[in-house]
């Protein structure tokens, strides 16, 4: 009996005393539950409330009108206003072209030579864009793809050849396309970046666009009326500017590059710009060739091409001049050839003469190892008016009863 009791004794400090101690234990962990998931729907509903705030303001807000003309967010917005109004202005034989900065050439002469052309040719591109800030550009520039005769698009080379930088890892769409960015494009943007943490910096622009315009919402708080009136005046004046500016006639004269050592000799001039420019895109030693380039490209040049499938639209592709020094073909073996590859498969996709822009690969048209200078561009300017001209044969004086004009739709 006493080990019985000592038995009991040691049962009764193990288990609760009587049938209410477990309903309070069991209401003590509902609590709990609870309260965790009360925690859980208000985080929920907080997020609910920053996204449609964050909508409000940014998206359907008055923001977006007061962006920073100089930011990369900013200047977007005003080639897409730019070339919206010019769609009105100058008729139906329109030609638009994409490229980044080195798509260099004065819309004013090449306007001049619609006469013999019979086309006009505007730039929709910028300075760091590439073909997936183009896409989302044209989406809104064009959204019936059937406003332009053709769309030109600059490249390097028709050769996919992998840069030393990742294309695919590049962020600055979220900022060259942040006003253009729906939230449905997240299945379609945020997996097209290789590292996670480029894609969680994706969703996270794409989710609350405030978080990418971070540093331009201090700007405006720093200097909110200076911001206003300089907004204002950009909107007035940016076609303006891009119209009548003229590039410096600096050279590449005296720049050598021996590409068994891959020494560059520089003039005593040489300034910091050149220096840089000469020994990152010209004078650098070949990285390794992992198809990287030519998958960015089928992605997303495959996306502008899609948009064009069905469409009277042309898709141009021209080969840039490459340089006031051309790099040699062997240093890499390129293993494929994305562009021609469009183009032998797409009917409404043309390839310019490849050595078009060959004359042009001299040091004295070569403000530095990627831009031509005043002199180059004119020439270029003429140049390209013409091989677009060419490909796309006398501009058709019917164009307006076609079907999938604008106009008649």
């Amino acid at each position: 009996m006493a080990l019985l009791s000592g038995s009991a004794a040691v049962k009764s400090k193990l288990l609760p005393e009587s049938p209410a101690t477990f309903s309070e234990v069991r209401t003590t962990g509902g609590s709990g539950l609870r309260a965790a998931r009360e925690g859980a729907r208000l985080l929920l509903l907080a997020f609910v409330i920053l996204l449609a705030l964050d909508g409000l303001i940014f998206r359907l807000g008055p923001y977006k009108k007061i962006l920073e003309p100089d930011s990369t967010t900013g200047e977007i917005e005003l080639v897409l206003r730019r070339e919206l109004e010019a769609q009105s202005q100058y008729g139906d034989n329109l030609v638009v072209t994409l490229g980044n900065s080195r798509m260099a050439y004065y819309a004013r002469d090449a306007a001049k030579l619609e006469p013999q052309t019979g086309y006009y040719l505007r730039h929709a591109g910028l300075a760091g864009t590439d073909a997936r800030s183009w896409y989302y550009m044209m989406r809104d520039l064009d959204p019936t793809a059937s406003r332009y005769r053709a769309v030109v698009i600059a490249v390097n080379d028709y050769d996919d050849e992998d840069p030393f930088f990742s294309e695919a890892s590049d962020l600055r769409v979220l900022h060259y396309a942040a006003v253009r960015l729906r939230l449905a494009d997240i299945p379609e943007l945020v997996p097209s970046f290789p590292e996670w943490s480029s894609r969680w910096e994706a969703l996270r622009s794409l989710l609350l666009k405030g978080y990418t315009y971070q540093a331009d919402i201090q700007g405006f708080l720093d200097h909110p009326a200076k911001r206003l009136e300089y907004v204002r005046r950009a909107k007035r004046d940016y076609p303006l500017w891009t119209w009548d500016f003229v590039e410096e006639n600096r050279n590449l004269k005296g720049v050598d590059i021996d590409f068994s050592t891959f020494k560059i000799t520089y003039p005593p001039n040489a300034d910091q710009n050149q220096r840089f420019t000469v020994e990152n895109f010209l004078g650098h030693p070949p990285v390794p060739q992992l198809g990287k380039s030519a998958a960015f490209r089928r992605e997303w040049v495959g996306k502008i091409l899609d948009r064009y499938r069905n469409s009277r639209t042309k898709v141009i592709f021209i080969r840039l001049p490459r340089g006031a020094i051309v790099r040699p073909d062997n240093l890499v073996k390129k293993l494929s050839s994305t562009v021609r590859d469009f183009a032998a498969a797409r009917p409404n996709v043309l390839l310019a003469n490849e050595h078009a822009f060959d004359s042009l690969e001299r040091r004295e048209l070569f403000k530095d190892g990627l831009h031509l200078n005043d002199d180059g561009i004119k020439l270029f300017t003429v140049m390209l008016s013409e091989e677009t001209a060419r490909l796309l044969g006398p501009p058709a004086p019917n164009w307006q009863s076609l079907p999938d004009h604008p106009h008649t739709r």
